[in-house]
């Protein structure tokens, strides 16, 4: 059996999706691990991960704007502003999100749909540097 760990440090401009596939997909390939489990995690409360279409990136900016609607930056809706307009609706999308996704390695490779690809969707407005564990098991 074989671990390994790995730390991703992606860099945001805001709000907005980022597609980590390839970045993920070259660590994976690095590994000596044929069969096996990837794990990927978001180690922020402001920030999530997603697996969804990277076709068309008309699909992201749905997403975004869907998100925009349901948590919406508004002066005096939340009690939790410490950090600004955008720091509740940020929490709220993360909760309604995820933080870690579990992807099978098959043959090396990550076992991905062919219109699925890894995303951090950045919830908060400023640009970040987030920070992504990837840990992987197998043999």
């Amino acid at each position: 059996m074989h671990q390994a760990i790995h730390h991703l440090s992606i860099p945001t401009r805001g709000k907005g999706l980022i597609e980590i596939t390839e970045a993920v997909r070259s660590w994976v390939s690095g590994q000596k691990v044929s069969t096996g489990l990837l794990t990927v995690f978001c180690r922020h409360t402001s920030a999530s991960l997603l697996i969804q279409e990277n076709a068309d990136p008309d699909v992201r900016v749905d997403l975004s704007a869907f998100f925009e609607q349901i948590a919406p930056e508004k002066a005096g809706r939340y009690v939790h502003d410490a950090e600004g307009p955008d720091d509740m609706p940020a929490h709220i999308r993360t909760a309604l999100t995820q933080v870690q996704l579990s992807i099978p390695i098959e043959a090396g490779q990550l076992v991905l749909g062919t219109w699925q690809g890894l995303y951090l969707f950045e919830h908060r407005s400023q640009p970040n540097r987030r920070d992504i564990v990837l840990h992987l098991i197998g043999a």
